[in-house]
């Protein structure tokens, strides 16, 4: 099973929406996919389940069905992870639930990062807690697994990125998603660097992610546009993205970089789809699952059949990356 993260450190970009989007349209062409939610906001369940669903997730007292309860004899310090509870929304979508008490395992990572350092078991236990959590879904046999962090770099992130194969970043074309790059590629690097390094000091016969948390590219979120061209204020920051997503995020050298339109790291530019996604959250469903009996009527239609297109290209260049198959 290969493990794709969608991290930004900037939020607000629709990044959670992506995730869900691509989820469906991996399992709508086959692909065993599992879903999880790491980050403590949970807004990635929140947007598989109903209502009713969440409130027995999440009731007075322990979560024993969410991520929070798969990992909280870790936090009590009384043992290891739990076998993670998954969601089966349809035969080829799971999902592992997350939780707002996720939050809390904040305090417990931090503390065990630096403990690696002296071949702490209990530390890289902990460490490697989400990572574990993951392959020991595999009774559900996923053929990838995509990843929701929360956007910040902290020690559940860190702990959620090294568990990883791959991250794609999920940008909005603005200063901030620019400067997040910037803070984004060195870090990435500084925890590809130390967890390589932490990694010969592990136990023996602990389940250990490479943490290779290999870029593969980015999609434009969100953006406006005119006759299929971003308009202009969205325009001259959609301009520096090759080049700082080359010179911040992969550290190489800063040659000529291609327009975005021509970009082979720029995987989509998704527009912003307005008035559906409000009808897709109403009607519990993907935009690109709309039908004229949840509103989807006159232009809607033709948006509903472009949002398909759009996911299905996005989810085969995440496939073809990843490994997976994709018919």
């Amino acid at each position: 099973m290969k493990t794709v993260a969608f991290f930004n450190n900037k939020g607000g970009v629709g990044k959670t929406s992506l995730v869900y989007h691509l989820a469906w349209m991996f399992a709508e062409h086959g692909v065993k996919t599992l879903a999880v939610d790491l980050d403590p906001q949970a807004n990635l369940t929140a947007m598989f389940l109903t209502e009713s669903r969440l409130e027995l997730l999440w009731p007075d007292g322990d979560h024993p069905d969410t991520i929070y309860g798969a990992i909280n004899p870790i936090l009590r310090g009384t043992g290891d992870i739990n076998t993670p509870h998954i969601e089966q929304i349809n035969m080829n979508l799971g999902l592992l639930p997350g939780d707002l008490g996720l939050s809390r395992f904040e305090d417990k990572l931090s503390e065990a990062w630096p403990k690696c350092h002296n071949k702490d078991e209990s530390a890289f236990r902990t460490m490697t807690a989400f990572h574990r959590l993951i392959q020991s879904s595999q009774d559900f046999k996923a053929d990838i697994a995509l990843i929701d962090v929360g956007p910040n770099l902290g020690a559940i992130n860190r702990s959620a990125l090294i568990a990883s194969d791959q991250v794609c970043l999920p940008l909005a074309p603005d200063l901030f998603s620019i400067q997040g790059m910037k803070n984004l590629g060195p870090t990435l690097r500084d925890w590809r660097v130390v967890w390589s390094d932490l990694t010969k000091k592990a136990p023996q016969g602990l389940s250990m992610p490479k943490g290779t948390m290999n870029p593969i590219g980015y999609v434009v979120m969100q953006h406006g546009s005119l006759d299929n061209r971003p308009v202009k204020a969205y325009k001259r920051w959609m301009d520096r993205i090759p080049s700082t997503y080359r010179s911040s995020v992969l550290d190489e050298p800063d040659a000529a970089p291609p327009t975005i339109a021509t970009d082979p790291r720029c995987l989509s530019l998704l527009k912003h789809y307005r008035s559906l996604m409000p009808m897709a959250m109403e009607a519990r469903k993907p935009i690109f699952f709309l039908k004229s009996a949840d509103g989807a009527i006159g232009a809607h239609i033709e948006a509903v059949r472009n949002c398909y297109d759009d996911f299905q290209d996005l989810a085969k260049k995440i496939a073809d990356h990843a490994g997976v198959v994709f018919n």
